[in-house]
């Protein structure tokens, strides 16, 4: 019974992240991923806030508007405020386990930066056992996989960070004391 259940929901990839600002390499993550991957949806979820961070540079509000704006008129792509809801940083896991109630999570979409720290998520292991990650390649990041259940690499070439453009912007980190 629940098997038919799974068929019957829409399959679909989950891209969370800070996108403090959303940059060009977000989009062709998401382009990229529409192009080669069988889903029904893609769902871009800002973070209220970064688990692993104090703070963000613009507010969870204005980073959802941002993604809006980038992503929001590019088909099967939707814009969820579910963790900005949330008030507070949010686990992928209970991500993960909010979307499940209402589709089929195949992939998370991580960026190969993550893999480094991947298993200092949240109940990691669990997350490991239900999903295909999805790992944005990025330059100069190696790819240390073996931890990985499953996985597929999205080819990526944009070079571009949110970081690097709030450097080039003069836009300090919010604990930068320069």
């Amino acid at each position: 019974m629940f098997k038919l259940l799974k068929d019957s929901q829409e399959t679909i990839v989950l891209f969370g992240g800070s996108f403090d600002p959303p940059h060009l390499g977000h989009l062709s993550i998401i382009k990229e991923s529409l192009k080669i991957l069988e889903i029904d949806k893609l769902i871009v979820i800002p973070t209220f806030l970064n688990p692993f961070k104090n703070t963000s540079y613009a507010s969870p509000q204005q980073r959802l508007k941002w993604s809006k704006e980038l992503f929001g008129t590019i088909s099967k792509v939707f814009i969820s405020d579910y963790e900005i809801n949330q008030g507070k940083a949010t686990t992928t896991m209970q991500t993960l386990t909010h979307f499940q109630k209402q589709f089929h999570v195949k992939y998370i979409i991580i960026g190969a930066d993550n893999l480094a720290s991947i298993q200092k998520w949240h109940d990691f292991k669990r997350l490991n056992e239900q999903i295909i990650w999805l790992i944005a390649t990025r330059e100069n990041h190696e790819l240390k996989t073996a931890i990985l259940r499953d996985f597929r690499l999205l080819q990526i070439d944009v070079n571009i960070s949110s970081t690097e453009i709030r450097e080039k912007t003069g836009k300090k980190e919010p604990n930068d004391p320069r």
